[in-house]
């Protein structure tokens, strides 16, 4: 094993595979998806406009939010009386991108993301 592997948890060994079980039963939620989609598209959100934006009450959009945060997921920033969302790193967005792209290629034929035509996101 090298010792790059072996430095970036990429092992059956990893002490990270664990945590990365977390991360991965934190995403498997359609609404927690669809905010990090969300935040991607957007950069920084309040839960009222991402309530809008979702369609659903601004309530249950919190409590996914402080899920969220509390997952190292998202972070907060306060202006006044308000608070803005934002995803912590590019990680999560990366990867709802490959579930999505995973999800694509269960459909059979090409899927989207390999069309030469299509837009990078």
């Amino acid at each position: 094993m090298s010792a790059d592997k072996q430095g970036c948890g990429f092992s059956t060994e990893s002490p990270y595979v664990e945590l990365a079980v977390e991360v991965f039963g934190m995403l498997a939620d359609a609404t927690r998806v669809r905010i990090v989609l969300a935040l991607t598209d957007a950069g920084e959100l309040s839960v009222n406009h991402l309530a809008d934006i979702l369609d659903k009450p601004a309530a249950a959009v919190s409590q996914h939010l402080a899920k969220l945060r509390l997952a190292r997921i998202v972070a907060t920033r306060h202006e006044g009386q308000r608070v803005f969302y934002r995803l912590e790193n590019e990680h999560a967005s990366q990867l709802v991108r490959d579930a999505i792209f995973q999800a694509e290629h269960s459909l059979g034929g090409t899927p989207r993301h390999h069309h030469a035509d299509r837009v990078s996101s």
